[in-house]
């Protein structure tokens, strides 16, 4: 018999059954677990059965490499926050998508816990939540052993201008270093050098392509699996309110 209680957020639930859902949820300490919840039809348990919302899980299993079965305890009032802000809500589906198609099951990754709980909690801030998003996406790389190097330029270990990211290593590269190859490589937009200072123009776009270049390169092509279509249309949002 297995049994833990954790805190988690809710990242997805498909309908099972005439009133049960298998629920992914990302917990604090172990990780990515599914989880059979009973009685996820009703009227009470579905506001806390949207993405992102905050639960304490109470998992049961009669073996230990089996799905068992879930009991939710929300925490707070969730997603249902942001239900009048359609441009946030695409970023918490699209943030719990990304975090569910990337994590493997039952693995602890403490890190990708803790880069969502930030993004929710600036979610209802617009200026801010876009680049905390692409942090968030960077934290999960990070977290997966894909992380960024942004201290210094891979080819003269300079640590001023940096303007590039190498697409294939990940590592920054100088304005000097970049000139000649800098159609092959992605813009670093500053903000992700430094948590100071503004926002330019097209640097989120710019934070969301070297993220996704990353995702896509080492963790879902692996897979054989696209980027999600809730990032997909997370971008669409972004582009026609005119945020990227």
């Amino acid at each position: 018999m297995t049994e833990w209680e954790d805190d988690a957020f809710v990242l997805s639930a498909r309908a099972h059954g005439e009133t049960g859902a298998i629920v992914e949820l990302l917990t604090q300490d172990r990780g990515k677990f599914v989880a059979h919840v009973a009685g996820a039809a009703s009227r009470r348990m579905k506001p806390f059965l949207q993405a992102g919302a905050r639960v304490i899980a109470r998992y049961r299993a009669r073996m230990a490499d089996q799905m068992g079965s879930a009991q939710l305890e929300p925490m707070g009032e969730g997603p249902s926050s942001l239900f009048d802000d359609r441009l946030a809500l695409a970023g918490l589906q699209s943030a719990a998508a990304v975090a569910a198609g990337a994590l493997p099951e039952r693995e602890p990754h403490p890190g990708a816990f803790l880069a969502l709980e930030t993004l929710i909690r600036v979610l209802e801030i617009p200026d801010i939540w876009p680049a905390v998003y692409v942090r968030y996406e960077a934290g999960l790389l990070q977290d997966l052993g894909f992380g960024l190097d942004l201290s210094k330029c891979a080819a003269t270990g300079d640590v001023d201008d940096l303007i590039y990211v190498s697409p294939r290593t990940g590592r920054a590269v100088s304005r000097k270093a970049g000139a000649p190859y800098q159609d092959k490589l992605l813009p670093l937009p500053p903000f992700l050098l430094s948590s100071q200072g503004g926002l330019g123009e097209g640097d989120v776009k710019a934070g969301l392509d070297i993220t996704g270049h990353f995702l896509e390169q080492f963790v879902f092509g692996p897979l054989n699996r696209p980027l999600p279509p809730a990032r997909m249309w997370l971008l669409d949002r972004l582009g026609e309110a005119g945020r990227l």
